[in-house]
């Protein structure tokens, strides 16, 4: 948390974000779900609440969407499914990066649901994603297992949406230099 620039984009709700960090929302176990376009500062904001929540002594695991999904889907294939997704539900906080990228396969939405399933009520997650939650039903070709999964990952989460311009994009090389460096 001490290395995010919260005078980047003055409209964060820093206070808030803050708050989350003191960890108290994982003793509820409740979750929280990052929105907002690329480059604004989800991932760092989830990766600092891990941070935070690990240097307060709860058990952290980071993944990507997609990563955990073909782990999931692996455990299928070679019958260790039970065992994979135990993985992902033992720690006190488990942060998912890019949730809602595509359009998620029966089994991908199956698994989904498990997991969220489980989890809920019992540990604390955090999601980020660049659609708002209202784009990811859509995404789930059964409307029923969208509708069970989303109800219990939305309801009670702390919804944050950050806006603002991207923070990545000052970080690039001048667009001219850019240019030079690929025609040499």
């Amino acid at each position: 948390m001490e290395g995010f620039d919260f005078n980047f984009n003055p409209k964060l709700p820093a206070q808030y974000i803050r708050e989350l960090a003191t960890c108290q929302f994982i003793e509820r176990n409740e979750s929280v779900i990052l929105c907002g376009p690329v480059g604004v500062g989800k991932t760092h904001l989830a990766q600092a609440l891990g941070h935070q929540a690990c240097r307060t002594g709860y058990n952290v695991f980071f993944t990507k969407a997609s990563r955990l999904l073909a782990d999931l889907g692996g455990g299928h294939a070679d019958e260790t499914w039970e065992r994979r997704i135990q993985h992902y539900l033992k720690p006190n906080l488990l942060i998912v990066d890019d949730f809602a990228m595509k359009e998620f396969s029966k089994m991908q939405a199956e698994d989904l649901y498990e997991l969220i399933d489980r989890r809920h009520h019992n540990s604390s997650l955090i999601v980020t994603t660049n659609r708002a939650s209202k784009d990811w039903y859509p995404l789930f070709p059964n409307p029923v297992i969208a509708e069970s999964a989303l109800d219990r990952l939305i309801s009670g989460a702390h919804m944050i949406t950050l806006t603002g311009k991207s923070y990545r994009s000052q970080m690039r090389p001048n667009k001219e230099v850019a240019r030079e460096v690929i025609t040499v």
